[in-house]
């Protein structure tokens, strides 16, 4: 039976980096939050929105000791079963690539009550800002997200599969293995297929290069790319080129 003195959990979706992506459901949970769980990727200025919750970083960042996720899990907990409102702020969409299944699975022990607000995706809402089709008819039909490297530190399995279809391939989080991931879409593709990686995508510290499987490498280098970054393979990448050379920004063409 469901305690009514009990809290409960909300996971809540931040969006892709720009703060005026969030939703209004979602600036709604913040605002009533009485304490507010939050990862690395999620924009500062969001905190800002409710001044008086209890603010915890849960997230991965230099000079910071990481939390593990079973920790994550009981901090969640234990706030709620003290009658707290609890929002877990996520970068992007909670549902994708956030852990959200383990910790919605983990409040179900106590029979807390939980939901999800959702957010806008890294992949689709920065691809978009963009103007990157990741669909287009006849050209490509489908989407295949993966992340870049697994819970064991190792590059993704999905990757080699993911190389050799015409989707569109977003690889989030995967420049610690971007040469290994050129490699294997270099076995299925030519080398003038076009690869876009976007740094920090819809933030003020955006960085972003639109090549080929042949010059991505250089580039990131020459321009020192890290992530957090979207990595986007497809022929979609191929309508920014021209209007990205006409720009006079931030953003690095070859």
């Amino acid at each position: 039976m469901h305690n009514n003195n009990q809290g409960n959990i909300l996971l809540v979706g931040a969006g892709p980096g720009d703060p005026e992506l969030l939703t209004i459901k979602g600036l709604k949970a913040i605002q009533n939050a009485e304490v507010i769980l939050y990862d690395a990727l999620i924009n500062p200025k969001l905190l800002e929105y409710n001044p008086l919750a209890v603010k915890v970083f849960v997230g991965k960042r230099r000079g910071f000791t990481k939390k593990t996720q079973d920790e994550i899990n009981t901090l969640l907990v234990t706030y709620a079963l003290e009658g707290k409102r609890v929002v877990r702020l996520k970068g992007g969409d909670p549902m994708v690539f956030g852990r959200a299944a383990e910790e919605l699975a983990y409040a179900s022990l106590f029979n807390i009550e939980t939901a999800v607000i959702p957010g806008i995706s890294s992949y689709a809402g920065i691809a978009a800002q963009h103007q990157i089709p990741l669909t287009r008819r006849g050209t490509n039909e489908s989407i295949w997200i993966t992340t870049g490297h697994t819970q064991d530190g190792k590059i993704s399995k999905d990757i080699p599969l993911a190389a050799k279809t015409d989707a569109t391939v977003i690889v989030l989080m995967g420049m610690r293995f971007l040469a290994q991931i050129i490699r294997e879409f270099s076995k299925h593709k030519a080398a003038n297929y076009p690869v876009a990686i976007i740094q920090n995508g819809t933030t003020k510290n955006e960085k972003v290069i639109v090549g080929t499987l042949e010059n991505i490498l250089d580039q990131q280098r020459e321009h020192q790319i890290d992530n957090p970054a979207n990595i986007i393979f497809g022929l979609g990448v191929t309508d920014v080129v021209t209007q990205y050379k006409n720009l006079k920004s931030k953003l690095w063409v070859s």
